[in-house]
């Protein structure tokens, strides 16, 4: 149990363990972060995933019986927030469930309980005592039911999937810890969650635009206390949701087989470098698809390349360029490059699927059978030099 704010608690679960979520992988854990307001009308602010309640009651039971709680804010009903709701409820039989009446069709479904539902939508408030609160609907930040709660009183916004990390730390404020080290894990959250919702967030951030807020208190991760630090997360959010992009920043993404696409890969990379590009190359066989969103969030320019294997690309490019397309990146360009032995009529596949991610196709992809001579690399210039004609200079 831990005191955030004048009669305000973190009660959630840091779960040291979550190494994979939803195929994003997590190599720092999470937490599941609930928030319990003591006031005339004792108020939960979403529960933990179904493994954390037992954590969560005890922290609970230090500051009050857990019987006592008036009503429980589901600002999402994704199992990982809702996933200890039936155990609170169980204890506290006359609490109600505040949440958008599409979050109370998403709770029925998934408990089958006949609870008590205060339905609301943006603008209402709540009066729990010494404080109101007041409720945002952000629809499809990340799921349809997605609601922000606003304390009017201390100028907390409790945003439940925005602003988050999965991040697991016994320190509970991104102030306590490299600022750093949790930007990248908020831009890791946002790349791999959320960056489908553009228009969702942008919608959102002018909701809030005039609200004071002091605090972020989101669901996964670090609690944003530091002024200039909320500052920098809400405009980072704005960025993003824009589809801004470091103009001069180049991906290198690709897998090999017989090193050929990894020699055109290098050549490629230090073409770019020798014109003041930053270059980040990632080998797929190192990294993980959910990194690798990371820096497709920040670079303008994505090169992805494959050899082919039975006229279809490698099932590692397959598998990333799938996951891509479903996250739906905007306002970027790309290149496909590879080699081939029989064929190259698989390497209009990929294009297509990158094309379908909302990639523009910035020239002809680049495709040399089987191994590549000094002459096949030569011919790269030129396509470099047409890329880059396309993005700012350096």
């Amino acid at each position: 149990m831990l005191k955030i704010s004048k009669d305000i608690y973190w009660t959630g679960y840091i779960d040291w363990d979550l190494k994979v979520f939803h195929g994003y992988k997590t190599p720092f854990g999470s937490t599941y972060n609930a928030y319990l307001i003591d006031d005339e009308c004792p108020t939960l602010i979403d529960t933990v995933k179904y493994y954390g309640r037992d954590d969560m009651l005890r922290q609970i039971k230090e500051i009050m019986n857990p019987a006592d709680i008036r009503y429980v804010v589901a600002n999402h009903a994704e199992m990982d927030h809702s996933g200890a709701i039936d155990d609170i409820m169980r204890l506290a039989p006359d609490a109600e469930i505040v949440c958008p009446a599409r979050g109370a069709e998403a709770l029925t479904r998934h408990f089958k309980k006949n609870w008590r539902f205060k339905v609301v939508k943006t603008g209402d408030r709540l009066s729990i005592g010494k404080r109101e609160l007041m409720f945002i609907q952000i629809p499809m930040v990340h799921w349809p039911e997605s609601m922000a709660t606003y304390s009017v009183t201390d100028h907390i916004l409790f945003p439940n999937d925005a602003f988050g990390q999965h991040y697991a730390s016994e320190e509970r404020f991104v102030d306590e810890l490299p600022l750093d080290r949790i930007l990248e894990e908020a831009a890791k959250y946002y790349a791999n969650i959320v960056l489908l919702y553009g228009p969702q967030v942008q919608k959102a951030l002018h909701a809030l635009k005039d609200f004071t807020i002091d605090m972020i208190c989101p669901s996964h991760g670090l609690i944003w206390r530091d002024r200039p630090q909320i500052d920098h997360i809400m405009n980072s959010y704005d960025r993003w949701s824009s589809h801004e992009t470091d103009p001069t920043r180049v991906l290198i993404v690709y897998d090999t087989m017989w090193k050929s696409t990894e020699t055109m890969a290098l050549r490629l990379k230090a073409l770019f470098e020798e014109a003041g590009h930053l270059v980040v190359v990632r080998n797929l066989q190192e990294h993980h698809i959910s990194d690798v969103m990371t820096d497709v969030l920040r670079s303008r320019l994505m090169l992805v390349g494959t050899p082919m294997l039975n006229n279809h690309m490698l099932p590692t490019v397959a598998s990333f360029l799938m996951y891509l397309k479903g996250l739906q990146p905007q306002n970027r360009l790309a290149l496909i490059f590879g080699s081939y032995g029989w064929s190259k009529a698989g390497f209009k596949e990929v294009e297509q699927f990158v094309a379908d991610a909302g990639f523009t196709l910035g020239a002809e992809g680049q495709y040399i059978q089987f191994v590549p001579g000094e002459d096949d690399l030569q011919k790269l210039n030129m396509v470099v030099d047409q890329l880059k004609a396309q993005m700012p200079s350096v």
